[in-house]
């Protein structure tokens, strides 16, 4: 842990904060503690980030699929020493996945009785764990408004299906995550956008790319290593240029056609991996002349 933190520009007062909190138990929910593995582009990113939660404020991470967002999310909690509850965002999102729901149950005497099973906000609320909302502009409209209470300075909310106003234990916190101007993603509304404070989370490039692929992938080949490296430095410029879908580009697509590398030619890792992803076939063509010129 001390290793970790000392990667960022944290005072020590922050420091000695973190590393105070991992005497805290939570054997129950150990499982949904995060783990260490996001390699930022800027250390400023993730100290920022520490710091706003450690204020009490919501997070929001914004940035391109596959830029990390999800794994920096992961490492905040673990840094934090602190399980994380998630809801994965869509346009059939509604209260009940959000609050909890109730179900027939039987008692030990095979009594029939109805029950009430709580949703990840509630159980975040309630144990002072994260809760972690990806994609939050995938969300209908009329759903994100529950989360309004959760999310402003009353840390609470009224459970319509229980009756019960929740309200938020100590060190509860929100981290969301948004990917802007995908089919079938919705603006912020201002209201919403409002109670967070914004992290931008680019795509890694150069130097911190190459060590984030050594470290993950399972190519081993240096040289191999540094063309995907390339690679991904002509696919964003392409992708800034409008030629190439954002998806194009994506980090999380580099890594699998590392990892397929490994064991096939690179240029059929990089079709499986990125160009078949890619529905445009001028696109697709474009993504290939690239990879040729390297592999």
């Amino acid at each position: 842990m001390e290793k970790e933190l000392a990667k960022y520009p944290i005072s020590d007062k922050l420091k000695h904060q973190l590393l105070g909190r991992q005497s805290t138990n939570h054997e129950k929910f150990k499982e949904n503690i995060g783990q260490p593995g996001y390699t930022a582009p800027d250390l400023t990113l993730v100290s920022d980030a520490l710091l706003a939660l450690a204020l009490g404020k919501n997070v929001l991470l914004k940035g391109p699929t596959g830029a990390g967002k999800t794994r920096l999310a992961e490492l905040l909690s673990f840094l934090f020493h602190q399980p994380m509850a998630a809801i994965n965002c869509s346009v059939d999102l509604d209260a009940e996945a959000l609050l909890g729901y109730k179900t027939l149950s039987y008692t030990k005497e095979n009594q029939p009785e109805i029950t009430f099973v709580p949703g990840p906000v509630e159980v975040a609320m309630r144990q002072g764990h994260f809760l972690y909302i990806d994609e939050i502009n995938m969300a209908k409209a009329e759903t994100l408004p529950i989360l309004n209470g959760v999310l402003d300075y009353r840390r609470q909310v009224l459970n319509p299906f229980t009756g019960e106003t929740v309200r938020a234990a100590q060190d509860f916190g929100v981290i969301a995550a948004i990917n802007e101007g995908y089919i079938g993603t919705t603006p912020l509304n201002e209201a919403l956008k409002n109670r967070f404070v914004v992290i931008e989370v680019p795509y890694l490039q150069g130097d911190a790319l190459l060590q984030l692929l050594k470290e993950q992938s399972l190519l081993k080949d240096e040289t191999l290593l540094k063309r995907f490296v390339t690679l991904s430095r002509d696919l964003l410029s392409k992708v800034k240029e409008g030629q190439i879908a954002e998806e194009g580009g994506s980090i999380r697509s580099l890594l699998d056609a590392c990892d397929l590398a490994s064991v096939i030619p690179p240029l059929r890792a990089i079709k499986r991996a990125i160009v078949d992803k890619l529905e445009d076939e001028r696109e697709q063509t474009a993504v290939l002349d690239i990879a040729e010129t390297l592999f």
